[in-house]
């Protein structure tokens, strides 16, 4: 395994202990915290909204007023924060369309659809119900630029200007926008193909796809069995979804389903279950779209995963002559990457995928058609479409962290890392990231041997956290 420990050297030395962000309130996807702290207060939203509007008042053609469209998840929170946004976009003098509870690449897609400059989406994602934050599309459906993030940011700096009575922008809500999704969802899925005669359980995390979700495959002909769409405000993610796929596992088996989906709480991430109970992870899901488009002569390039991708997956990948490239860890890295290289198909372990020809940006329920679509037109199992990948054991431990903290000085920290390496050599690698949404550090070690990473992770968790 000397090319493990080669990725394992270089990700150590560049990439093992990255910078934090230069941006005083932009994470690696928008701006997401705790409710009631800063920056998830109704005072710091609406001057968020405002700052925004200002930004996108400044680049409209005269005469235009810019329009922005808002979606939310399921958090009780959303009420206000959507008020707040709604207020600070208004007294900068920008419309605002409202749709209610809906995914994240719903707005994404609908930002696009309807000509609107801007996306935002009420959302903390996989987080538990008490965080949440706001996600920016562009007017193309794509996550907002590092320039815009900045430009927003300066704005902030300079306070409300609200202004003048009758230049204030107007709110309406769009009440066709979850039919709007659901038929752009079902034409990814080729017309020729049908889910009849397939059995589905689908967990949508009690989020924002609880309604779109299994509407989807109900109308593709699955029989649908539907989980977590029983939303109260405070219920999202709660031992559901992408992050609890044990729940998901269990109804599989006992309703002798083919197969189980699970979303996450704004619809962007995606892990499935086959019918024997077993789960099947973003890398894994990745590995069955890429294999079937290079079966097809579709997959116009390679594949992009990130520094948290299992080397199982790159291994796949090589053996079957399909190029692999890493990005950073955020769907926007991975993104960037592909645009870069004009390639289609990448994601991350985590269950974030992309495929550009399909939709702009990560969409759970896009992406779990186009495994279906490569199970139907093969006639195989998850099992067996996966077969090929033989993930390495990894042991992630998420370490909590003063923001403030120096940890990536700390001589513990360089020793352990350093004693790690040693004993990784030609077995695994390492990686330590300050995670960019919550405030963590994210410890990750990859061996050929589980007990092994499990050791190492612990160490060098235990070193952080001193």
């Amino acid at each position: 395994m000397t090319n493990v420990i080669a990725l394992s050297r270089s990700v150590a030395r560049k990439h093992t202990i990255a910078s934090m962000s230069n941006r005083k309130y932009f994470g690696t996807d928008g701006v997401r915290g705790e409710v009631g702290s800063a920056p998830i207060t109704p005072d710091f939203i609406m001057q968020l909204g405002h700052a925004t509007g200002r930004v996108l008042r400044a680049q409209a053609k005269p005469g235009k007023r810019p329009a922005v469209l808002i979606g939310k998840d399921t958090r009780i929170s959303g009420y206000m924060l959507e008020a707040a946004l709604e207020a600070g976009l208004s007294s900068a003098g920008v419309d605002t369309l409202l749709t209610g509870p809906l995914p994240t690449p719903a707005i994404a897609y609908l930002t696009r659809a309807l000509r609107v400059q801007a996306g935002l989406v009420i959302s903390a994602s996989h987080n538990p119900f008490p965080d949440n934050g706001i996600k920016f599309f562009d007017a193309q459906g794509d996550k907002i630029s590092d320039a815009a993030e900045l430009a927003i940011e300066a704005e902030i700096e300079q306070g409300l200007r609200c202004v003048a009575s009758g230049d204030l922008g107007k709110a309406k809500r769009v009440n066709d926008a979850p039919g709007r999704y659901i038929e752009f969802c079902k034409r990814a899925f080729p017309a020729e193909l049908s889910l009849r005669g397939l059995r589905i359980v689908i967990d949508c995390a009690h989020g924002a796809a609880y309604q779109v979700g299994p509407a989807v495959f109900h109308e593709l002909g699955a029989d649908v069995v539907s989980l977590g769409v029983s939303p109260d405000g405070m219920n999202i993610n709660k031992g559901v979804g992408a992050t609890h796929p044990e729940y998901l596992t269990e109804m599989v088996v006992k309703h002798e389903a083919d197969l189980g989906i699970a979303l996450d709480g704004d619809a962007d991430r995606l892990l499935m279950v086959d019918a024997s109970g077993k789960t099947y992870d973003g890398d894994q899901l990745v590995y069955i779209i890429a294999a079937h488009r290079a079966l097809k002569a579709e997959l116009a390039g390679g594949v992009v995963g990130t520094q948290m991708t299992n080397y199982g997956l790159e291994r796949a990948f090589a053996a079957r002559g399909i190029a692999f490239a890493r990005a950073k860890v955020g769907d926007r890295y991975v993104l960037e990457v592909l645009r870069e290289k004009r390639w289609l198909i990448g994601g991350e372990n985590s269950g974030h995928i992309l495929c550009l020809d399909r939709h702009s940006t990560g969409d759970a329920i896009i992406a779990a058609l186009e495994v279906l679509r490569a199970l139907v037109e093969r006639g195989v199992s998850l099992a067996e479409a996966a077969a090929d990948v033989q993930l390495l054991p990894q042991e992630l431990i998420n370490v909590r962290i003063d923001k403030a903290s120096p940890w990536a000085e700390k001589a513990a920290v360089k020793t352990a890392l350093a004693d790690w390496e040693a004993t990784l050599a030609g077995r695994g690698r390492i990686l330590l990231r300050p995670s960019g949404t919550e405030p963590v550090v994210r410890v990750m070690v990859e061996a050929d041997d589980a007990d092994l990473a499990r050791r190492g992770a612990r160490a060098i968790a235990d070193a952080v956290a001193a």
